[in-house]
């Protein structure tokens, strides 16, 4: 019984954490500090972490990504795996600003 209310919350919370914030793409960047890790906290938190090494919901350490910035961007847009495509969620210069500030955790090159 306990693990039948849990599981929809879980989801329903996961689905909240996951979707776009309020606003539009020029109000979301605006918060200060860099365009990109605004984007990231709002959108990629929950699975990547705010260090990018969470790795929840079988999310990869970006860290110690090697991938290239045009594969990156291909990943955030059309999604991988069990990451959602943001494609319809994110601009396509939040999309530029969030895989440079992905690049700036760690290994990419």
């Amino acid at each position: 019984m306990r693990r039948s209310f849990i599981l929809p919350w879980g989801i329903a919370l996961l689905m909240l954490a996951c979707g776009s914030a309020s606003g539009t793409g020029e109000d979301r960047m605006a918060v200060k500090g860099s365009p990109g890790k605004a984007v990231f906290n709002m959108n990629c938190t929950l699975c990547h972490g705010r260090d990018g090494k969470a790795g929840l919901n079988g999310a990869k350490d970006l860290t110690v990504s090697t991938l290239t910035a045009e594969e990156m961007m291909a990943i955030v847009k059309n999604g991988k795996g069990a990451m959602a495509p943001y494609k319809q969620v994110l601009s396509a210069k939040e999309i530029e600003a969030v895989v440079a500030y992905i690049r700036t955790l760690g290994g990419a090159k």
